[in-house]
């Protein structure tokens, strides 16, 4: 079997799907890896690193296409909208995240006989929690929010008493306590921030306050926020209009606000009104973690920095791609994980019976697999979720 890495093309893309230390697993295990020249250079990973652990380097893209029976990519299919797909051949199989929310790709794909999983679609259950991008993603995504807001903010994060007068520690109010919101209130806390969190769900209420934080509790019914797995629920806009009307006491209140919310294939819930942000103090920062599905914020623009009656709101789309050598190297370990999982006397076995692979899989045999139209893992319930920002989708 041979496993082909490409270099990413989508605009900003630094990553790479499998870094040098986890192809020599592969290796290893007696399978051939085909890397493009330069694919690694983004994640300061050289082609003689590759060539050390035993891969082969080619110059030529479309040769990776040509010789792999298994493509790896961080961002697959059309990784740009105005560019057509990546040249899949018949029977190849595909693995990365893929935008399985995008349906106009499933037809192409169907059509060249290609087995396309996408890594997004992991179910959330403990023996695929080695394989979930989207967790490892936006626990970078989270990190990162958090530090550019500390970078920004005029005025010092944490509590400061010296000969010159005590400094008042930065208000620092996060919305969402999934991965991402949970590693931003994290690293704010050891940056010596005052902390407060926000989640529909009030069972993470001790998960926020066992890393420092204080929870917030608005005045609305949320006996039904979260599924039986845990997550946010998508509530209906009766809610979130009272969402904002309570949430609009607290984030005047805040020096800094990063929002995480996020629904897989749907526009982000709007819990940040222009109202809400004028009346905020000048120099204030807002990192909108769900710009790329249309923001958690009224005024938020996907990948740009605007400033609103003088709060600098932020709404980047790959945080993890600025932290580029962690981020590929967590993503090749759960992309290993789960070839792992699928390997086979060294071939990949397609158990369609197999929750995970069910889960992933979007097309294959020259079907498309319907049950991924509502969200993935065959459920139609389409909740709030964690997600990456490139991939765009962080927590709820």
């Amino acid at each position: 079997m041979i496993v082909g890495v490409p270099s990413e093309t989508a605009a900003g893309e630094t990553r790479v799907a499998l870094v040098p230390p986890v192809t020599k697993k592969l290796v290893d295990r007696g399978v051939d890896v085909c890397v493009e020249s330069g694919a690694g250079e983004g994640s300061d990973w050289a082609d003689a690193a590759y060539e050390d652990v035993g891969c082969t380097v080619v110059d030529d893209r479309a040769e990776v296409f040509e010789r792999a029976d298994v493509i790896c990519q961080v961002r697959g299919l059309a990784a740009n909208a105005d560019e057509p797909m990546d040249p899949y051949r018949e029977g190849q199989v595909v693995v990365g995240t893929l935008g399985p929310h995008d349906l106009d790709a499933w037809d192409e794909l169907a059509d060249r006989r290609v087995s396309a999983f996408a890594l997004e679609l992991m179910p959330r259950i403990s023996r695929a929690q080695s394989m979930d991008v989207l967790s490892s993603m936006a626990s970078i995504g989270g990190y990162k929010a958090t530090l550019v807001a500390a970078e920004q903010l005029p005025k010092l994060f944490p509590l400061e008493m010296t000969a010159a007068g005590t400094v008042r520690p930065a208000e620092v109010f996060v919305i969402g306590a999934g991965v991402a919101g949970l590693k931003a209130i994290a690293t704010a806390e050891r940056l010596g921030a005052s902390v407060r969190a926000y989640d529909i769900r009030l069972e993470v209420k001790q998960e926020v306050e066992s890393l420092g934080a204080d929870f917030v509790e608005l005045d609305l019914e949320t006996e039904e926020s979260g599924d039986e797995e845990g997550y946010a629920r998508e509530m209906d806009e009766e809610f979130y209009r009272q969402q904002r009307k309570e949430m609009s006491r607290v984030v005047p209140e805040s020096d800094v606000v990063i929002t995480t919310a996020a629904i897989p294939g749907r526009p982000a819930p709007e819990l940040v009104s222009t109202e809400m942000i004028e009346e905020m103090a000048d120099g204030s920062i807002i990192v909108d973690l769900a710009a790329a599905d249309g923001g958690n914020c009224e005024p938020t623009r996907a990948d740009e920095t605007i400033t609103h009656e003088g709060v600098t709101i932020f709404g980047p789309t790959n945080l993890p791609a600025t932290v580029a050598q962690t981020a590929s190297q967590l993503f090749a370990n759960n992309l290993y994980n789960f070839l792992d999982h699928l390997l086979a006397d060294g071939e990949l076995d397609v158990d369609t019976d197999d929750e995970i692979v069910d889960s992933t899989l979007l097309t294959h045999d020259g079907t498309i697999r319907r049950p991924h139209e509502n969200g993935g893992g065959g459920d139609d319930d389409e909740d709030e979720t964690e997600d990456e920002p490139a991939e765009g989708k962080t927590d709820a």
